[in-house]
């Protein structure tokens, strides 16, 4: 019985696979990933950095290859981001980390945990400001701040 059960599973996979089913099912799950990854990374691109009149993507903070998408089920996704600031003791990196949570939370299309990390060893305190970005009573501390939420939505406003 076991030996048949077992020629019946091979046959079955190997009808799925000379009909492209199997490759195509197994194939489409990185595309989706990398899809939702670009389709983060055109939100974030834009968005100025507060010191200076460029983007995060003119100045290199974010790329292509810091943004990566998990499917943590059928609707809901993992996003994480890891960005790098211009110098490592950068007085604005969890600005920067607030902005990229302040975009997504507003603007991504689907449902969503997002995790942002500054990139491991470019900042001289990382820890403490991935610990400060990504704790959400911080976040929504900083947000009722009338000038760092002004500060916030110029950085976050899309261009004409």
């Amino acid at each position: 019985m076991e030996r048949v059960s077992g020629l019946l599973s091979w046959t079955r996979s190997r009808v799925l696979w000379l009909s492209g089913l199997f490759e195509r099912g197994t194939a489409r799950q990185p595309r989706i990933m990398e899809e939702k990854a670009l389709e983060v990374y055109d939100l974030i691109r834009t968005i100025r950095d507060p010191e200076k009149p460029n983007t995060l993507e003119e100045l290199e903070v974010v790329t292509e290859s810091s943004v990566e998408v998990q499917e943590v089920n059928e609707e809901d996704y993992l996003v994480i981001i890891r960005f790098t600031p211009t110098v490592p003791h950068c007085s604005l990196a969890t600005l920067i980390g607030l902005c990229l949570r302040v975009k997504l939370q507003r603007c991504l299309p689907f449902k969503h945990k997002l995790e942002i990390y500054i990139s491991e060893g470019t900042h001289s305190t990382e820890e403490d400001i991935n610990k400060q970005i990504n704790d959400k009573e911080r976040v929504a501390a900083a947000m009722e701040n009338p000038n760092l939420r002004e500060i916030v939505e110029q950085c976050v406003l899309e261009p004409d």
